[in-house]
C-alpha cells in the first residue's frame, strides 16, 4: 500500500518541501566562544604548510586569481570531511543567520511581495515603524530615499538592504496607494521582531496549545509569555507543537522544559571528545509542573526540538504524538574568523535524561545524510510505525519503564502518519512554496479597501472563501499549467485559502487557528485527552 501511494504521489514532488527542509536544519546551540587560535594551532605545521601555498598561488600564479575565495573552497572542503553539522558561513551569510536567531531586526517592518516588479506590502508588524507611519497592507513602495525599488532586476535581498539600516535613522519612502496615488511618507528603522512563537491559543476551555518555529534568543520570552496568557485562560493541558522546528539555541529550549519539570530533574547533558560530561537540570521554578503536555513532532523536528521532546519523554513528562524527528543530536559552537565570516564546528553530543543519543549516522557522507528523509519516504516510515528500525542494543528504560530508543531521532509514543493523499501533499506543496499566498494576495489586492475594513470577528464568521473564490483559484492553477479536479480539491482547499487570508490579514495566530482545524496530530491529543477523562 505504501508504495502504490509513493507512487501516485511522485507527480507533485511532495517530498522535496521535506527533503529541503532537512537539509536546511538550524545548527547546534548558543554557547559562548572566545577566539584562542593562536594558542590552539601555534605548533601546528601543517596550518603553517597551508598559508605558505596560498601565499604561494597569490604571488607566484600566472592568472590573476582570489585567493580568498580558494580559502572559503579550502574551509567548505576541510569542514565537509567532519560531519553534516560542522558548516562555514560567508559573511554574506552571517548576517541573516545572526538576525534570525537573535529574533529581531533593524528594519521600517513589512512583510512583501516582490510583485509585478514592485514592492507590494503583505502586512505591516503590529505596532512597528511602518504600522507608525501610516503605511498600509497593499501599498506599493517605489522609492527609499534616492533608490528605485521597482523593475525586473532587483533580487530580494538588495531589495531587503536598501530598507534595513541603523536604528533611528530615517528613510523617505515613496509610496503608491489604490484610490490615493503617490505619496512620501518617512520612517524612522527601528527593532522589528522575528517571532518563533507562531500561535498560542485555546483549543477547548481546558486544553492550551503553543507553536514554537525555531529556537532564538526570544523564544523563551515570548513562550512565557503565551504560556501564562493560557493559564490564565484556565489551561490544564498543553499541546507544544514543535513540527517543521529545526532548533536553534539550546537555552530557550532547556528554559522551556525548566517550566514542565519538577526541582533537580535531568534535562540532557552533554559530552565531548575528553569525556566531560555537563549535566543540566531543572531548577523547580515552573509555572507548569503538574498540567499534562502533549508534545507533537516531525520528520522535521530537529536539535534543541529533540531535546524539549526527549526531556519531555525521558522523564515521563508528558506524550510525544507524530512520526521519528529529525535525528540530530549534535552540538556547535561558533568562532568568528575575522572577516565577518564565522565557522560552527561541532565540540560536543548532547545524550537525553536516560542516556541516550538520538544522532542519526552520518558516516556515509553529507548526501546521504540530507538525504535520508527520502529513505523515509520509500520504505513506508512517514505511513507506518512499524517501518522505523530501531536496535535493541539501543533500547533505554524511562524511571516508569517505558522502553524508548537511541540511534536517530525521538521515536513517538503515539504515531500518527503522514498525509500522503494527492490532495494533502498537492496542497501542502501550494501552501509552503507560497503559491496559495501569491493567489490570496491578488484577491485581495482588487478589493483592498473592503477587505482593511474587516474586523477578525467579522473574517471568521464570513463565507468570503466560497465556491467562487475557489474557482478563481482553480483557474488560477491552469493558468499555469497546474491541473486540479474541482470535486477533489474544493472543501480542503477553502481551508487552507481561508487560513492563507486570514494570515496576510491578522497573522499568523488565526492563520494556525485555521489551519488546524481537523489536523491528524490535533485529533489524536484531544482524542486521548478524551479517553483519560473517562478513565
Amino acid at each position: 500500500m505504501n508504495r502504490r501511494k509513493m507512487g501516485t504521489s511522485k507527480k507533485y514532488i511532495p517530498f522535496w518541501i521535506g527533503l529541503a527542509m532537512g537539509a536546511g536544519v538550524f545548527l547546534g546551540s548558543k554557547l559562548n566562544f572566545q577566539d584562542q587560535s593562536d594558542t590552539l594551532f601555534s605548533s601546528n605545521v601543517k596550518k603553517e604548510k597551508l598559508n605558505r601555498l596560498i601565499d604561494y598561488i597569490d604571488y607566484e600564479y600566472v592568472d590573476e586569481i582570489n585567493t580568498d575565495s580558494i580559502v572559503d573552497v579550502t574551509v567548505n572542503r576541510i569542514l565537509e570531511n567532519l560531519d553534516p553539522h560542522s558548516v562555514y558561513i560567508s559573511p554574506e551569510e552571517l548576517e541573516g543567520v545572526t538576525e534570525s536567531m537573535q529574533g529581531d531586526f533593524i528594519g521600517i517592518g513589512v512583510s512583501y511581495y516582490p510583485y509585478r516588479d514592485t514592492i507590494s506590502v503583505i502586512n505591516t508588524i503590529k505596532g512597528g515603524p511602518s504600522e507608525k507611519s501610516g503605511i498600509k497592507a497593499g501599498d506599493r513602495i517605489l522609492m527609499a530615499d534616492q533608490d528605485t525599488l521597482f523593475g525586473e532586476n532587483l533580487l530580494r535581498d538588495e531589495l531587503a538592504g536598501k530598507l534595513k539600516g541603523a536604528l533611528n535613522s530615517q528613510v523617505q519612502l515613496k509610496v503608491f496607494r489604490k484610490g490615493k496615488g503617490v505619496f512620501d511618507v518617512v520612517v524612522k528603522r527601528g527593532k522589528v521582531p522575528i517571532k518563533s512563537v507562531d500561535a498560542s491559543y485555546m483549543l477547548t476551555d481546558k486544553i492550551g496549545y503553543i507553536k514554537i518555529n525555531r529556537f532564538a534568543e526570544t523564544t523563551y520570552k515570548e513562550f512565557k509569555k503565551s504560556l501564562n496568557v493560557l493559564l490564565k485562560a484556565g489551561m490544564n493541558e498543553l499541546v507544544l507543537d514543535l513540527r517543521d522546528n529545526g532548533g536553534g539555541f539550546i537555552t530557550p529550549a532547556l528554559r522551556i522544559a525548566d517550566e514542565f519539570l519538577e526541582e533537580e530533574t535531568l534535562i540532557m547533558f552533554t559530552k565531548n571528545k575528553k569525556g566531560a560530561v555537563e549535566k543540566n537540570y531543572a531548577t523547580g521554578r515552573g509555572s507548569f509542573q503538574e498540567g499534562k503536555i502533549s508534545v507533537l513532532i516531525n520528520e522535521n523536528s530537529a536539535s534543541a526540538s529533540e531535546i524539549l521532546a526527549g526531556a519531555i519523554q525521558d522523564n515521563d513528562r508528558g506524550t510525544i504524538i507524530g512520526r521519528r524527528s529529525y535525528g540530530k543530536g549534535l552540538v556547535q559552537r561558533e568562532m568568528s574568523l575575522g572577516d565577518g565570516s564565522a565557522v560552527r564546528l561541532t565540540i560536543s553530543r548532547y545524550y537525553t535524561p536516560t542516556g541516550r543519543s538520538i544522532q542519526k549516522p552520518y558516516g556515509n557522507g553529507n548526501k546521504a545524510y540530507f538525504n535520508e528523509y527520502l529513505e523515509r519516504y520509500k520504505n513506508g516510515e512517514l505511513q507506518s510505525v512499524d517501518s522505523i528500525q530501531v536496535a535493541d542494543s539501543l533500547k533505554f528504560k524511562t524511571p516508569k519503564g517505558r522502553i524508548v530508543y537511541g540511534g536517530g531521532g525521538i521515536i513517538p509514543d503515539h504515531f500518527v502518519a503522514k498525509d500522503s493523499t494527492r490532495v494533502g501533499e498537492t496542497l501542502n506543496y501550494m501552501l509552503r512554496s507560497g503559491f496559495i499566498g501569491r493567489y490570496v494576495f491578488e484577491a485581495l489586492d482588487e478589493k483592498r479597501a473592503t477587505y482593511n475594513k474587516l474586523s477578525l470577528a467579522e473574517f471568521k464568521n464570513s463565507t468570503i472563501v466560497d465556491d467562487e473564490f475557489v474557482d478563481g483559484f482553480l483557474l488560477f492553477a491552469r493558468r499555469r499549467d497546474i491541473q486540479m479536479n474541482a470535486s477533489e480539491f474544493a472543501e480542503p482547499l477553502k481551508r487552507y485559502l481561508k487560513a492563507t487570508m486570514a494570515e496576510q490579514l491578522f497573522g499568523t495566530n488565526v492563520f494556525e487557528k485555521i489551519l488546524n482545524k481537523n489536523d491528524a496530530m490535533i485529533e489524536r491529543v484531544l482524542t486521548l485527552s478524551h479517553n483519560d477523562q473517562k478513565e
